[in-house]
């Protein structure tokens, strides 16, 4: 872990925050729906694509904070694939600021050691997308610190679609019973393949459902809804998201330490 001189100056709002939180039990994979860009364009009286350029800054701070803080993966959804339902011009604008992202930010990744992980249906993306995205896996494949996985045309239940038909092909073709499929089986074959599920997710800007997001893995995540739209958000609410996950008692649908004393009727379980 990095002191705390280098994820947060001393004496800001941000270092009282970072000081409430136990380093040693940050989540092991962070996953933010990035919520807001357009209302805060708007609020401004500014076209949407500026609430779009102003993320960047909110997605480079974060990042960068998450990879100090030594956080081992965070995915982030950048766009979905309802996202084309958007006027034209607006996705336009999106996938040149991706563009643009990777470029001037690629540096930023090396010297953070952040590894770069695409996932979604990126064979639909227009091959320069293509192209800079592979630019990006390349440049970082020997990174080893925090996996940054950027979601793009991504769909969660297109993903667990794809799954069932791998299923399918597989015990067809004899490759596989079907008795012997279970959650690891299906682990395997996710774009989240390796990491483990998200132990929290942020939602910024107040809204209050997950999106077609990681729908299998976020089963047992705790979810966090941040009422500040995504170009404000920073440290500060990076780390009041965290004391919040850590003051949750997670119990993955069984009794806490403390229930567990106690019988069904309420009386303490007496001791041998």
């Amino acid at each position: 872990m990095r002191p705390l001189d280098e994820i947060a100056a001393p004496g800001t709002e941000e270092r009282a925050a970072l000081e409430l939180l136990d380093l040693g039990a940050l989540p092991r994979h962070l996953a933010i729906i990035m919520d807001g860009n357009g209302r805060w364009a708007r609020a401004r009286n500014l076209p949407r694509v500026e609430g779009h350029r102003a993320a960047v800054r909110a997605v480079r701070e974060t990042v960068e904070t998450i990879a100090r803080l030594g956080i081992p993966a965070v995915t982030l959804y950048a766009f979905s694939t309802e996202n084309w339902k958007r006027p034209r011009h607006e996705v336009a604008a999106l996938m040149t600021l991706l563009k643009e992202y990777i470029d001037r930010e690629l540096a930023t990744f090396q010297a953070n050691n952040l590894q770069v992980r695409p996932i979604g249906r990126l064979d639909q993306l227009e091959p320069a997308v293509q192209r800079k995205l592979q630019k990006a896996v390349e440049g970082t494949k020997a990174c080893t610190g925090t996996i940054v996985q950027i979601a793009l045309n991504y769909s969660g239940r297109q993903e667990l679609i794809e799954v069932i038909r791998g299923v399918a092909r597989d015990a067809a073709a004899g490759r596989v019973a079907v008795e012997t499929i279970d959650e690891a089986w299906v682990n395997d074959r996710l774009m989240t393949s390796g990491l483990p599920d998200p132990d929290l997710l942020i939602r910024t800007s107040g809204e209050q459902r997950i999106s077609n997001f990681l729908l299998w893995q976020l089963a047992y995540s705790e979810i966090y809804f941040c009422p500040v739209l995504w170009p404000d958000f920073g440290k500060r609410e990076l780390f009041h998201a965290l004391h919040e996950y850590q003051s949750r008692e997670r119990r993955f649908g069984g009794l806490s330490p403390r229930d567990s004393l106690f019988e069904p009727t309420g009386e303490p379980v007496a001791k041998a």
